[in-house]
């Protein structure tokens, strides 16, 4: 598949994209509006969205906008049908919408914590694809597309519900891609670094490679586009992910010893 738009009689393709009211998924849905692709966005802050759309000049024949919890699988499964409904079937699903916040296992309340990562991070993207796997098959192709982390490689002390929901998106993926292996769709499971977003401005620890969301999104359509399997972005950040795959837990646990935790809820983190 390519990221260049089709002939000049054919419909411009559609990529269907959740968690684009700000950060990633936003900088994804600007970058395919560029390149003339038909947009279909999710986001909990339906009118904001719409008024985004407003202002990068899409109307209703290139953008529609579909209100919905992916953390609520009914309201998920209901924005990907509404969107077949609407627009046809799209070329490209980015499951984005996600959330990051710390937590401490010794809190009984951080546990419900855990509870909404996995289910907006984990459940929630199975709940994105699930209307699209089906007549994607049918058609013979198209492109499910599961946005990671470099989280996933390993656990990071107070950020389990995140790297645990992370590296679970990275196994589903690579099961998902061989559930379909040979069907024309393929599945993309992109592994950012540190993007700025909302998600990441008030970290408390160095955030090494840090690119910016549009940086990301060109990478990022690069990648769909191609479809690569596995892609850490950026490569340097690959790098790092490899190398600390390969220490041993001594070293590892040492060399993470005193590193500032993520922020718990409320103590000014964000969800997105």
């Amino acid at each position: 598949m390519s990221s260049s738009l089709p002939g000049p009689d054919a419909q411009p393709p559609l990529v269907f994209i959740t968690g684009a009211s700000s950060g990633i998924g936003q900088a994804l849905a600007a970058r395919y509006a560029r390149a003339g692709w038909r947009l279909a966005l999710v986001a909990r802050r339906a009118d904001d969205m719409a008024a985004w759309a407003a202002r990068q000049g899409l109307d209703a024949t290139r953008c529609r906008v579909y209100p919905a919890d992916v953390a609520d699988t009914a309201s998920i499964v209901a924005a990907g049908r509404a969107c077949l409904a609407h627009q046809g079937v799209p070329e490209v699903v980015i499951a984005n919408a996600g959330i990051s916040v710390g937590m401490d296992t010794a809190i009984a309340e951080d546990l419900a914590v855990m509870e909404r990562t996995l289910a907006v991070n984990n459940l929630g993207m199975a709940a994105t694809f699930h209307p699209f796997v089906a007549p994607m098959r049918e058609r013979g192709r198209g492109r499910l597309v599961g946005i990671a982390s470099v989280a996933a490689i390993r656990g990071l002390p107070g950020h389990g519900a995140y790297c645990a929901s992370k590296a679970a998106v990275v196994a589903y993926c690579e099961s998902l891609r061989g559930e379909l292996r040979g069907t024309g769709v393929a599945v993309v499971t992109l592994l950012p670094g540190y993007v700025d977003t909302p998600l990441t401005r008030e970290n408390r620890y160095p955030m090494p490679f840090l690119m910016t969301a549009d940086a990301f999104a060109e990478r990022a359509m690069t990648a769909i586009a191609a479809g690569a399997s596995y892609r850490v972005i950026p490569w340097q950040m690959g790098v790092v992910a490899k190398l600390l795959r390969g220490l041993p837990n001594a070293v590892f646990d040492r060399l993470l010893a005193g590193r500032p935790r993520k922020h718990r809820a409320g103590q000014g983190q964000t969800p997105g």
